[in-house]
């Protein structure tokens, strides 16, 4: 299985890309690239004598009607949220013993932050308020400047100024999830529109036989908000 690992993390994100291009054909294609990787590993843990296609699809079943009890059993719920504590509260009486143990080691920082956040929104631990979470987001940017303040001659503790840079991303993650935005879609999308337009940089100054190592910023930004306007 571990020589699948990496290949099918690239089909995620290959996925993940078709996604938010909108691409509906190279999002079908990508699904099938990622289901085939789900049939490898099935077909392997067969071979191994430890499951088949079939357990797993049961399994996920089994669970999904588990920790649905407002929809296949009595239980009353009165909103979403309630329907995410009672799923993580499940989750903790089913062995797990965090809330936090289902969030992978291994995902980006970004991805990361967001799912612990909403993680622990589930079992209530959360601000009430979104000025809340704007004004713990503003005092992050105060605590961040006092130790990278650009405008002093003294050293900055690299150190220090990073772990408020830290905090400062983790609170605008927070305030993101709050106003329901998804942090890490918002970034993709920003590196895609700058790529977009510094390519077509790159091709205008091609175009008149420029060099942009040539060029003054005055000179480029005149290409980059044409690139804008377009």
């Amino acid at each position: 299985m571990e020589s699948l690992r990496h290949l099918s993390i690239e089909e995620m994100y290959e996925l993940g890309d078709a996604i938010l291009d909108n691409d509906l054909e190279e999002i079908k294609k990508e699904l099938g690239d990622l289901m085939m990787h789900l049939v490898f590993y099935a077909r392997i843990a067969e071979e191994q004598g430890a499951f088949d296609i079939a357990d797993v699809l049961n399994t996920v079943c089994d669970k999904l009607i588990s920790r649905h009890p407002h929809i296949y059993g009595d239980v009353n719920v009165a909103n979403e949220e309630d329907v995410k504590r009672n799923w993580e509260q499940l989750k903790l009486k089913e062995g797990n013993k965090s809330v936090l143990a289902g969030v992978p080691h291994s995902l980006p920082a970004l991805v990361k932050a967001y799912r612990i956040q909403d993680k622990v929104r589930g079992v209530g631990f959360d601000w009430e308020e979104k000025g809340q979470v704007w004004q713990k987001v503003e005092e992050e940017l105060a605590e961040f400047k006092r130790e990278f303040d650009v405008s002093q001659s003294q050293a900055i503790d690299t150190e220090k100024a990073e772990a408020e840079f830290g905090d400062l991303l983790f609170s605008l993650v927070n305030y993101a999830r709050f106003v329901g935005i998804n942090p890490e879609n918002a970034l993709e999308r920003t590196n895609k529109k700058f790529i977009t337009r510094f390519t077509h940089l790159e091709t205008r100054a091609k175009e008149t036989g420029r060099n942009l190592k040539e060029m003054t910023l005055a000179e480029m930004d005149v290409y980059w908000e044409e690139a804008k306007r377009l």
